[in-house]
């Protein structure tokens, strides 16, 4: 199957990088190439040193309805591996990025595309948001990290119910719960969402990507372990041009400007 160059989105402003899912009239669905595609612009973005924030967001009238059904009455077997692959690469490249990644949230959130925004860094929604983690309401399973980062954010019990139920539940239900960081009027929902990337864009880079790796590994260390990547990772920072020009700033009272390095 060829892979059409429009159902991913990529373009850059600086050291801002925004992914657009692009299949407006499939609700973003996920289809084999839409899926390689979107593997394919992250391998871009985690080769570029330059890449300082990374923004994702979906057209049309909702972030993503997750995997495309419609592709599965043939071997399903086969394009959900496909899907799958290309899909659990591009988490296991953002996740181990430096740069922070945003998810902008509109819409309809089900099933792998729910999974993805999970995987983001941080969240923003517009209002009226619809989410689902679907999964079982077509008798299948977590896929795109939805598992392991959905217990994360919301403890077991309550991801259970979300889970094994598939019930869609509001905007305001996700933001009690942690699944979301704002909500911001669905108008608002892009200016804010590339505002917070280009925030994240100017800020120290290489600390953000340790910030990252010790808040998501620290589930997995004890106590003992976590001081030490702690102690480690703030002794690296104090060696890089981020870290002194952030004193010079403080002290002669100004903002830092910070290049990432």
């Amino acid at each position: 199957m060829a892979q059409s160059p429009d159902t991913v989105l990529l373009t850059r402003e600086g050291g801002l990088a925004h992914l657009r899912l692009n299949r407006p009239d499939a609700l973003n669905a996920l289809d084999v190439p839409t899926a390689a595609l979107f593997a394919q612009h992250c391998r871009t973005l985690s080769s570029d040193a330059s890449v300082r924030a990374v923004v994702i967001t979906g057209e049309g009238r909702g972030f993503g309805a997750g995997g495309d059904l419609s592709t599965f009455t043939g071997n399903a077997t086969e394009t959900a591996r496909r899907i799958i692959e290309s899909m659990h690469e591009a988490v296991r490249l953002l996740t181990a990025l430096d740069a922070p990644v945003v998810a902008g949230l509109h819409g309809v959130v089900a099933g792998g595309s729910l999974s993805l925004a999970l995987a983001c860094d941080l969240a923003i929604a517009a209002e009226g948001t619809k989410f689902n983690l679907a999964y079982v309401n077509v008798a299948a399973n977590c896929d795109v990290s939805g598992s392991y980062s959905l217990p994360r954010i919301v403890g077991l019990r309550k991801a259970m119910e979300i889970a094994l139920l598939g019930e869609s539940f509001g905007v305001e239900e996700a933001h009690r719960l942690g699944l979301v960081n704002r909500v911001v009027p669905a108008a608002e929902l892009l200016p804010h969402t590339l505002a917070l990337g280009q925030r994240l864009a100017n800020g120290p880079t290489l600390a953000l990507g340790k910030m990252k790796r010790l808040l998501r590994g620290s589930f997995d260390h004890t106590l003992d372990q976590q001081l030490d990547l702690e102690s480690q990772a703030f002794q690296d920072s104090t060696r890089t041009a981020d870290f002194s020009e952030a004193l010079q700033a403080f002290f002669a009272k100004r903002k830092p400007d910070f290049k990432g390095a």
